[in-house]
């Protein structure tokens, strides 16, 4: 039975201030979608701020795969704060479509049509041919106002990762590098090439990942841990440690006594061996183990086999300011088939290091 919704949000005011308003509560629901990011996988982080007028009454985020969605929460939050006697013709702010079909939860549009909300405006589409649309049609049956594309670039951008995994299967790969400013991946006498603010950089991306992936040679050599330790963010109680991800000629060669197989986060280890085909393996690991984000902290050999496929969608460069020498270069060998280039590239200092961020783009020749 539709409900009798009257719109808090005055559809008289003039279309430019309304468009602003809308933008800035949308920036307002990225904001939130921010802290679900590393712990919703294979979901999309996801946020939602709910008004009724001026008035915030109710925000959420999605925080992890199988728990309630950005919406749900919001409107959980509004009945919290003692204002669900406001959802009725309120607006609904979210940074992707609700879902319409139930899941390992129920569907978003059943909360929004049961709360009484009038209007709804959400960033993107989802980017599944199977739900596309969907939503709108739904609600707006049920005399719901939709508004679609509101922040929808800054939305889509944020998403990208999840969007790749949707639209391909195969997780986003962001390629982890730590070099001299000769290019090199070791020094002569010190264990770490990045400086104390680098490493937190780092570790804030591995706070961002699902999974992280060596090489058997950075095992045998290094014996990492790969775990989540000094990030600049609060690590959420939710998030696990990243799952750690092993490529090896043969499992045997690995010493037994590494901290990937001895320590409290051993179940998260695994071993691939023998691998003939990287994309097949990427999508078996988004397939089985909800990977959608995963970071490349390999040597120069394995990354260069991830570059030349066309496997890596992000590059992350920590520049130390030290020339060293050495034979251990970033990308070893010839010159690759096509040149890889980067757009949207940051530059930002870190202590005494650089650090460069960008996305790849396809090959040129």
């Amino acid at each position: 039975m539709r409900k009798n919704r009257c719109l808090y949000f005055p559809f008289q005011i003039n279309e430019p201030m309304r468009e602003e308003l809308d933008k800035i509560r949308m920036q307002e629901a990225l904001q939130l979608a921010q802290k679900g990011v590393g712990t919703t996988s294979p979901n999309p982080p996801v946020g939602a701020v709910i008004y009724a007028g001026d008035r915030l009454i109710g925000q959420g985020y999605h925080e992890k795969a199988g728990e309630a969605h950005a919406e749900r929460r919001a409107i959980q939050d509004a009945i919290r704060r003692g204002n669900g006697g406001f959802l009725n013709g309120a607006t609904l702010y979210v940074t992707l479509e609700p879902c319409s079909s139930r899941g390992k939860t129920p569907p978003c549009t059943e909360a929004i049509l049961e709360a009484g909300i009038a209007r709804v405006v959400y960033g993107m589409q989802d980017p599944d041919k199977r739900h596309r649309g969907r939503a709108k049609a739904l609600l707006e049956a049920e005399g719901i106002h939709v508004c679609v594309g509101i922040e929808e670039t800054a939305c889509k951008a944020f998403l990208r990762p999840w969007v790749h995994s949707v639209e391909t299967g195969l997780p986003w790969v962001t390629a982890k590098v730590a070099c001299t400013l000769d290019g090199r991946l070791a020094r002569k006498n010190e264990r770490w090439i990045s400086c104390t603010e680098s490493l937190k950089f780092a570790h804030e991306l591995r706070l961002q990942s699902d999974a992280i992936l060596v090489g058997g040679a950075t095992v045998r050599a290094d014996n990492p841990a790969l775990t989540i330790r000094t990030p600049f963010s609060d690590v959420p109680p939710c998030k696990q440690q990243p799952w750690r991800i092993v490529l090896t000629r043969d499992r045997t060669s690995l010493p037994n006594d590494i901290k990937l197989f001895t320590d409290s986060f051993s179940s998260r280890t695994i071993v691939y061996e023998c691998v003939e085909s990287l994309s097949e393996m990427l999508f078996k690991l988004h397939e089985g183990y909800g990977i959608v984000r995963l970071m490349l902290e390999c040597g120069g050999s394995l990354l260069r086999h991830f570059l030349e496929q066309g496997l890596v969608q992000e590059w992350f460069q920590d520049i130390a300011p030290v020339i060293s020498g050495g034979t251990s270069l970033v990308v070893p060998g010839d010159f690759l088939p096509r040149e890889l280039h980067l757009r949207e590239v940051m530059i930002q200092q870190a202590g005494v290091d650089y650090i460069l961020r960008g996305i790849v783009d396809k090959f040129r020749s």
